[in-house]
């Protein structure tokens, strides 16, 4: 059946509704003021906290020699922070920490990725690490000291056994995690064992690492404070002791307070970050 052309002209065109296009809102002031409201937030929880410590400071619940005000402890962060002893502390700690866990990173995934790849060396090796897990950090020192001494290489040491196993223990979790597809298509395409570790293994184990850094890291920042509290080492730990020993629970509290701001900085600028861009990087972030 012929179509006369003429005819098309006459089909009325179909109404299209037009739709107004509406304004994308700028995400940046969104984000600007979701910071401001959490940090509202963090910063009326903080002075709700220390207007609890002070009523039960007033309240004399226990004694004054024993809890302190919130005063006095900031009293004591003047003072030692005035006179650089603060400052002393924490370089001398946080060197020792750098130290001990840069090397137990070395080692712990040099021993996770054999674990992880080798059914053999995870049979034994991976049981023993396992099973040293399970051992206190503190342990370690009696050992440390008969070894090495009265001498900064024994904290070192502690740091460095209280953190290796828990690196250890997420490397082989995120060898063991890569699906053997990755493998085979990296044997198809002519890969030897050197770029298997270096293109396949090492990119695909990075988020279960992400996790696992930041948990030797915690490891190592408690077997650092254990060690430094049971002889004199200059560190963040020897402060506590003073405290202690001079009966001042206002610098006992003023360095717990050093020591978990370090933690809490730490974490936001350095694992915080990390833990985002692998998320982000690996698609790994919750819609």
């Amino acid at each position: 059946m012929a179509i006369d052309p003429g005819s098309l002209d006459a089909v009325p065109p179909i109404p299209t509704q037009s739709r107004a296009v509406e304004p994308r809102r700028p995400e940046r002031s969104w984000d600007l003021q979701g910071f401001a409201l959490k940090t509202i937030r963090i910063g009326l929880f903080y002075v709700a906290l220390i207007a609890l410590w002070q009523l039960v400071y007033e309240l004399e619940i226990w004694s004054r020699l024993l809890l302190p005000s919130p005063e006095q402890v900031w009293k004591q962060l003047r003072l030692f922070t005035d006179n650089g002893q603060f400052q002393d502390a924490i370089q001398t700690s946080m060197r020792r920490l750098f130290i001990g866990y840069s090397i137990s990173l070395v080692i712990g995934v040099l021993i996770g990725m054999a674990c992880g790849a080798n059914k053999y060396v995870d049979e034994t090796v991976g049981s023993l690490v396992l099973g040293m897990q399970s051992l206190p950090s503190i342990t370690w020192l009696p050992l440390a000291l008969l070894w090495f001494g009265l001498t900064e290489t024994a904290i070192i040491f502690v740091v460095l056994m209280g953190s290796i196993f828990a690196v250890a223990i997420s490397a082989r979790a995120g060898v063991r995690s890569i699906p053997p597809l990755y493998r085979r298509a990296a044997q198809t395409m002519g890969a030897n064992r050197v770029q298997m570790v270096r293109y396949t293994l090492i990119p695909a184990m990075v988020p279960s690492m992400a996790q696992g850094l930041k948990l030797g890291w915690s490891f190592a920042w408690r077997s650092l404070m254990a060690g430094e509290l049971l002889f004199l080492s200059g560190g963040l730990g020897q402060m506590l002791d003073l405290g202690r020993n001079l009966n001042r629970m206002s610098l006992v509290i003023a360095v717990m307070l050093v020591i978990v701001a370090i933690g809490l900085t730490i974490d936001r600028l350095l694992f915080s970050r990390l833990e985002a861009w692998v998320q982000e990087r690996w698609g790994l972030q919750s819609a």
